[in-house]
């Protein structure tokens, strides 16, 4: 039988990378899908040898983008994280970095006409029910990848893309602070359980015997770690009304620690169960709001001021990652915009074997 073409793109957007497909490229059932996003991708094996990804949660994820029907919205952006070594398609999250690229992807592939200078575009998160505004460098007419912004993970630089986020609060959970607490206990360990944009259950490094400041691979072979935190990510499942998540990629697990790079905190983020390189978008909007909660364990470690517009940087393996939020004058947390960068890597069809997907 011969393979199935799919058209896409693989695009970088932030410090991720992922396959972009148009959702008329793919199977409109559900199980269907995933078994032809898990053959892209080459998944379930460790080095994905055989597909898309890279052997790494941060480039096992892919986009499906539509046009919207929505008043509010140009289009549609679903995000599914690809689980590397098991057959698992999870729906259950954003992804800011990705979504970094989903403005390029739709103007690349005419959803959305360009206007001027910069173009924005309104992008419905699926997900999670929100909507996100993209504003894009668009010089003659095309999306401009080059330019002068660097992030830290991401070698070299590229142009900016300005993303900003309303109403993101309780995005997954129903609630900012899901059980209601700034502070719960479990397992004796004091955790702050948070969704602005991401699930995170936020831990203080020191309360598990940890520095925070241990490399990625030091935390990724640290065995009894990381049963002890996935001990507490499948207590918290339900603590934030997100059920039995033994399956699922979410909540985050981040540890933090004092800042000693000039920011506002230290983190290292689970994913759920290899530390990231960096940190994610959105779970920075959720470990930077927490900074600014009073009782909440980021609180007392974090350096934040006090106004009603903060930039909260936070710390992670790879360098740092800005945050800009604002609040009320009660102090309710109204907005996050962030700076973010993307690149398209190739445009073709990626081949699946014709028996996942016939014609």
């Amino acid at each position: 039988m011969r393979q199935r073409r799919i058209p896409c793109l693989l695009m970088r957007g932030g410090t991720s990378k992922g396959a972009f497909f148009l959702a008329d490229d793919l199977p409109s059932q559900p199980a269907a899908r995933d078994r032809v996003l898990l053959a892209a991708m080459g998944s379930p094996d460790i080095r994905q040898i055989d597909g898309l990804g890279g052997g790494d949660p941060l480039t096992s994820k892919v986009a499906i983008v539509s046009r919207s029907q929505r008043a509010d919205a140009d289009v549609d952006y679903l995000f599914a994280q690809v689980n590397v070594d098991r057959p698992v398609v999870d729906y259950g999250q954003n992804c800011g970095n990705i979504l970094a690229a989903v403005g390029p992807f739709a103007i690349e592939r005419g959803l959305v006409a360009t206007d001027a200078a910069f173009t924005e575009v309104r992008i419905f998160m699926q997900n999670t029910g929100q909507v996100a505004v993209a504003r894009i460098p668009t010089p003659d007419g095309e999306v401009r990848y080059d330019g002068d912004l660097s992030i830290d993970g991401v070698p070299g630089s590229a142009a900016e893309i300005v993303l900003t986020f309303r109403d993101i609060a309780g995005s997954s959970c129903g609630a900012l602070l899901p059980t209601g607490r700034a502070c719960d206990q479990i397992d004796g360990v004091a955790v702050t359980c948070i969704d602005n944009g991401m699930p995170v259950v936020l831990l203080r490094a020191a309360d598990l015997g940890r520095s925070g400041y241990e490399s990625r691979e030091q935390l990724d072979a640290d065995q009894q770690l990381k049963q002890r935190l996935e001990h507490i990510r499948l207590q918290a499942g339900p603590l934030m009304n997100l059920g039995d998540v033994s399956q699922r990629s979410v909540p985050k697990m981040t540890l933090l620690a004092a800042p000693r790079a000039g920011g506002a905190v230290s983190s290292r983020t689970f994913i759920p169960h290899r530390c990231h390189a960096s940190i994610g978008v959105l779970g920075a909007v959720s470990v930077a709001s927490a900074c600014l909660l009073a009782g909440s364990v980021a609180q007392p470690l974090a350096q934040a001021g006090d106004g009603e517009q903060q930039r909260v940087s936070v710390e992670h393996p790879s360098g740092e990652f800005s945050v800009l939020l604002t609040r009320t004058p009660a102090g309710e947390l109204i907005q996050a915009g962030l700076l973010r960068t993307a690149r398209l890597i190739f445009a073709g069809e990626v081949c699946i074997p014709g028996a996942i997907w016939p014609a």
